[in-house]
């Protein structure tokens, strides 16, 4: 009975250690003035789901739209150099028929004192093929909450932070 609950133990620590190996990607996310809010990881489970971690400070308080864009890129001032939302062919929101977009999330609340700890799960999203593509990925904060319906980004506003996700 002890060799069975040892070697269950084993099996344990090795599942364990696989999914600690799963795709993973991180950002560091920066407001419009560069200042570092914080970082967003984003991990593939053995469930096939990914795992998203945030966390952010000094961001204002409200409730704010986030959703993971498909280039790699924060240079432009408005951050539109992320492009779009990454779809994978799928309209953008939870309210629509042929919605959400993979990297579509629930809007995140902003306590008043600037901190964002949130964690999701995208039930159709790829770390490897959608964030460590050839182009890239970032994760981009909007002024706004997102309708969950209004194409193509949910009638979110700005977008006031951005991370571009490290390979």
């Amino acid at each position: 009975m002890l060799k069975r609950a040892i070697a269950g133990a084993v099996a344990l620590v090795t599942l364990g250690s696989g999914a600690a190996l799963s795709a993973e990607a991180q950002a560091t996310v920066m407001d419009r003035d560069a200042v570092a809010l914080g970082t967003v990881s984003v991990v593939d489970t053995p469930s096939g789901m990914a795992h998203v971690l945030i966390s952010l400070t000094n961001v204002t308080a409200g409730v704010h739209a986030i959703h993971l864009h498909e280039i790699g890129d924060c240079s432009a001032d408005d951050f539109t150099s992320a492009g779009g939302h990454i779809s994978e062919g799928a309209t953008h929101g939870v309210l629509t028929r042929d919605g959400p977009h993979p990297g579509d999330m629930p809007n995140a609340t902003v306590q008043v004192d600037g901190a964002l700890q949130a964690e999701f799960f995208l039930p159709d999203f790829d770390v490897t093929g959608m964030l460590r593509d050839e182009d890239g990925a970032a994760f981009v904060m909007h002024e706004g909450a997102d309708d969950y319906e209004s194409q193509p980004a949910g009638s979110a506003g700005p977008r006031i932070a951005c991370g571009a996700f490290t390979n």
